[in-house]
């Protein structure tokens, strides 16, 4: 009888755990820059008893300086990509993006073409590895810091992939003509973006044509719902700001919000329930939410 009860105890203690999400780490190639990258994808627990359904995507994007790992890795709670691909049956699939590639296709480095590497390479090696919701209908997008800019930068220019984007904290402003830099501040900045984009030059400038702040008539035109949010002590609240003046000045709906914090992963922890509960209400209108 002792032992049935420890057994029962056991298997108490190990249900959630069995239940939980699991994440899987795949490989996934580049073509057009010759070589494979990582990607953590979280699948729910839901995914192997529904043998029949499709599950909708989120894709995650990391920040700068960081790799496909940080979003399991570095915030405080670490079972909270988990919980959410298990609240609401989400894969949620987080790329590789290199230290500074902003999520472009380099004019100048050919072995920084992440948009294309995002866009055709993880999202077809994505749909061919599991049962997905293949289809835009059944993807979302966001990101924090530089991968906010890359959520709403490949929303913008693939809006036919997406069905809706967000950003947190996003760095939606490459260029340094309106920023108030020190010369060394400059320098720094010119010797991370040169890489990718070379040196900024006045109008046409590569630095302004692919800044999120100036696609605003694009994220117009392409309808798709957003949710934009910042910490009002981040260094990039003004930017923020600017985007939302914008998007209201032309009309563009979407969900904006300040609040507490600053660049870090407490604030990002905090935000990103909100963006998976603002993208489940898109699946589910959409039809393709798994119940």
């Amino acid at each position: 009888m002792k032992n049935v009860l420890r057994l029962l105890v056991l298997l108490l203690l190990l249900g959630p755990a069995a239940r939980a999400a699991t994440v899987d780490t795949v490989a996934i190639a580049s073509a057009a820059m010759q070589r494979t990258y990582k990607a953590a994808v979280a699948v729910p627990a839901s995914y192997s008893k529904n043998k029949k359904s499709r599950y909708p995507v989120l894709y995650l994007l990391h920040g700068a300086y960081g790799h496909f790992a940080d979003w399991s890795s570095k915030t405080p709670d670490k079972t909270l990509i988990h919980r959410l691909a298990d609240q609401y049956n989400l894969i949620i699939v987080m790329p590789e993006g290199e230290t500074f590639s902003f999520y472009l296709d380099s004019p100048v480095n050919p072995g920084s073409q992440f948009e294309t590497y995002i866009t055709k390479d993880v999202i077809g090696a994505i749909d061919q590895r599991y049962r997905t919701v293949a289809r835009k209908e059944g993807r979302v997008i966001s990101g924090l810091s530089m991968g906010g800019h890359g959520a709403l930068y490949l929303s913008g220019r693939h809006p036919e992939l997406f069905a809706a984007a967000g950003s947190m904290s996003g760095a939606l402003d490459m260029s340094i003509t309106n920023r108030k830099l020190n010369p060394q501040e400059a320098q720094q900045r010119q010797s991370l973006f040169n890489p990718i984009l070379g040196p900024e030059t006045p109008a046409p400038s590569p630095y302004s044509a692919n800044s999120v702040v100036n696609m605003t008539d694009k994220l117009y035109t392409n309808g798709l719902p957003l949710i934009i949010d910042c910490g009002v002590d981040d260094f990039l609240i003004e930017i923020n700001r600017e985007v939302h003046r914008r998007l209201v000045y032309n009309h563009t709906p979407h969900d904006y919000t300040e609040r507490p914090g600053a660049h870090t992963w407490e604030y990002w922890q905090n935000a990103l329930p909100y963006h998976v509960q603002f993208f489940q209400q898109v699946l589910e209108k959409g039809g393709v939410a798994v119940k």
